[in-house]
């Protein structure tokens, strides 16, 4: 059994399904989705830090008096298909899902005893929305169904007295965070917890370590429930199951603690926005980059999307899911389940990156550019004469290679017209028998 101290709890091995995943999708989603402008914090941005951008557009669409509760009614989520959405999912090549179950706003997606009148089923939608997505991620698809929960709630008088009392009370956690964690636990039995949102108050104020042990265990998930490291001020990047770090968080160096990179398709938001332009989207490229390198280096992408108040996932984030999922399914091989080789990317040609499939004993060398040439030179691999193999994802026939020296390899790549090409962004090398 694990002892509610971080010494007991880091110690727990993370259950092996989460490295094999390598990929999942975020979704942020809550009444800020209604206003749908600047940024998931708008709530903040508007009233504690007074930011321009966000008075002036109060000032402009909404009568004098109109608070941030008034968008709960709006929050009507009449388009939501929790079908649809799995299938959209499922179709990304996606392992796993993190739905925001409550945000620092404090709105809960399911029907929280504890959010009395600030939750989906009493307010807006009048639904149980993780519960839908919940069934419907689990009838439709093999994803792994997790939850992110913020700890702390911007405006939430109980939280703003323990802050004013130096957190040396815990009103808030005792009567709301907590007993939430254990309610979705218990009703939802998520494999992931993705807590978020310390206030800069530390773990012992949020009895984090208290929970943790719980989780692990005696809730209905103690074997396969994986958590991050946001956990309390000071535990992010130290304590916990994988590593987040930072927003957004790519190292581009392998690291010796499971990492995971969670990022957006919108460069400046991770809820939707109405007034976001197309060149605000990162493009299919810089994803499957994102992706690539991530891998390589041991970590797991996590990517994120926003639907609409109504309850629709935009069209151009779907067609970037439906994007990924369509060069998976030709580079799967070379992100599921592999391990990170003895180099993470290439020393002669920029733009490659490794990965190594333990079970057949495969290097994957993943290439971004294709080389007008149609000669690529890897300077990393050591090749042997008569044994090694040289195979491209999506393509028939052995390539021809010769060995560079001591180390390296010249692959010739086939003439191919777009055409007959098995995928675009980015194209894998199987290489057998190399060192």
């Amino acid at each position: 059994r694990y002892e509610p101290t971080w010494g007991s709890l880091d110690a727990r091995p993370l259950p092996a399904w989460f490295d094999e995943a390598k990929f999942g999708v975020f979704i942020h989603w809550g009444v800020f989705s209604v206003p749908s402008f600047g940024s998931e914090w708008f709530w903040w941005y508007w009233q504690k830090e007074k930011r321009e951008p966000y008075v002036k557009f109060m000032d402009a669409n909404y009568p004098p008096g109109f608070s941030y509760e008034d968008f709960g009614p709006l929050f009507t989520a009449e388009f939501f298909d929790p079908n649809q959405w799995a299938d959209i999912l499922k179709a990304s090549g996606a392992k796993y899902v993190v739905l925001t179950s409550k945000h620092h706003e404090g709105f809960t997606l399911w029907g929280s005893k504890y959010s009395w009148n600030w939750n989906a089923v009493d307010v807006g939608p009048k639904r149980d929305l993780v519960a839908e997505l919940a069934t419907s991620v689990r009838n439709r698809t093999d994803l792994h169904f997790g939850l992110y929960h913020s700890l702390f709630e911007w405006f939430n008088p109980l939280f703003l007295e323990d802050a004013t009392n130096a957190f040396n009370t815990s009103k808030f956690p005792i009567s709301k965070s907590l007993p939430e964690l254990y309610e979705i636990v218990t009703k939802y039995q998520p494999e992931i917890i993705w807590s978020d949102g310390d206030g800069n108050a530390p773990d012992t104020y949020w009895n984090s370590t208290g929970f943790l042990a719980w989780l692990y265990n005696d809730s209905p998930v103690r074997d396969t429930v994986v958590t991050n490291d946001r956990w309390g001020a000071g535990s992010i990047c130290a304590h916990g199951g994988f590593y987040t770090c930072s927003d957004r968080y790519n190292p581009g160096h392998l690291l010796p603690h499971k990492w995971e990179n969670c990022m957006t398709i919108d460069r400046s938001s991770w809820g939707y926005r109405r007034d976001a332009q197309l060149w605000d989207y990162l493009p299919i490229e810089d994803l499957v980059k994102q992706l690539v390198e991530t891998v390589s280096c041991g970590g797991n992408l996590l990517m994120n999307i926003g639907p609409t108040h109504d309850g629709r996932i935009a069209v151009v984030f779907e067609e970037r899911l439906r994007q990924v999922g369509s060069w998976l399914k030709v580079n799967g091989q070379a992100i599921y389940g592999t391990k990170p080789w003895r180099a993470q990317n290439d020393t002669v040609t920029p733009g490659v990156w490794y990965t190594f499939t333990p079970k057949e004993g495969k290097v994957n060398a993943i290439f971004l550019n294709w080389p007008v040439s149609g000669i690529l030179e890897l300077g990393e691999p050591r090749a042997k004469l008569g044994e090694t193999q040289v195979k491209l994802a999506g393509y028939r026939e052995l390539l021809k290679w010769v060995a560079l020296g001591e180390k390296g390899m010249v692959i010739a790549l086939p003439q191919l017209t777009p055409q007959q090409m098995p995928c675009q962004w980015g194209w894998t090398l199987q290489l057998t028998s190399v060192d």
